[in-house]
């Protein structure tokens, strides 16, 4: 179970505590620092874990405390200019954005959108970008979105399970499919799990790192040496549409790289 020495008391920790139906499974635990009792949320490594396995409430803690820091930057540092406010954004917030990002990568549209709009709040403050919308911008800083480099971390971590590079606790299988190159296998759940346990099971780093990499030509899912692969991957990932969703945006092709919804 997940559990804690302290209730976090936050309003909507607890009233996913009380509405989960399964909670009566979970007992409290006498050790000798306490009573230890379920709660809904625990934070572990900097990391929020829900009783539920669903990680918004994690996402949203994250997109604000990057507003924060963002307000911060710009109460601090007076410069608008491109090249100083690249670097703090990309040292002081996107790092704080991207910690252990394939673990909770998000899926539901919701929760993408409230990441990306940390970055389009930032960059609309950059005194070159005046009149542009957030994709010029994108495209003007030669910068990627927030749910695009998360797609290639996730890539890259599957690119050092190839190679056995870290540990894969996952058992994540790959195989040699001729003209496919190296593919892996997407994981199946059993048929007689529920519909709410299938959606986390197909929003888990063990389904989509599989899916994200069998997008990759064999030319380049091949590549032996990882330097090389991170260049030819980032120019790969660069011949897609760089529109995630973002609420007032209508994007022109919604067949891209991201698979939320394909």
């Amino acid at each position: 179970a997940v559990v804690s020495t302290q209730s976090t008391g936050d309003n909507e920790e607890l009233e996913l505590l009380n509405n989960l139906p399964f909670m009566a499974e979970f007992n409290s635990y006498k050790t000798s620092a306490g009573m230890l009792e379920p709660v809904a949320v625990l934070r572990d490594l900097g990391i929020r874990v829900s009783l539920d396995f669903r990680w918004s409430i994690h996402i949203r803690r994250l997109a604000e405390c990057g507003r924060r820091r963002a307000a911060w930057v710009f109460s601090v540092f007076g410069t608008r200019q491109t090249i100083a406010m690249l670097t703090l954004y990309k040292s002081l917030v996107r790092s704080l954005l991207e910690y252990c990002c394939p673990l909770w990568n998000p899926v539901k549209i919701g929760d993408i959108q409230a990441l990306e709009r940390v970055q389009l709040s930032f960059t609309a403050r950059i005194e070159d970008c005046a009149g542009m919308n957030y994709w010029q911008r994108l495209q003007h800083l030669k910068i990627t979105s927030l749910q695009r480099r998360r797609e290639r971390y996730i890539i890259l971590h599957m690119w050092k399970l190839r190679q056995k590079q870290v540990s894969d606790d996952l058992n994540i299988r790959f195989s040699d499919d001729g003209r496919l190159g190296f593919t892996a296998k997407v994981p199946s759940l059993t048929k007689k799990a529920t519909d709410a346990h299938q959606t986390i099971f197909d929003e888990s780093f063990a389904v989509m790192g599989p899916k994200l990499w069998n997008t990759l030509p064999a030319v380049l899912n091949r590549e032996e040496d990882f330097s090389k692969f991170k260049v030819r991957l980032s120019r790969y990932l660069s011949s897609f549409l760089d529109e995630p969703p973002v609420k007032g945006y209508v994007r022109r092709n919604t067949k891209a790289m991201s698979l939320p919804e394909m």
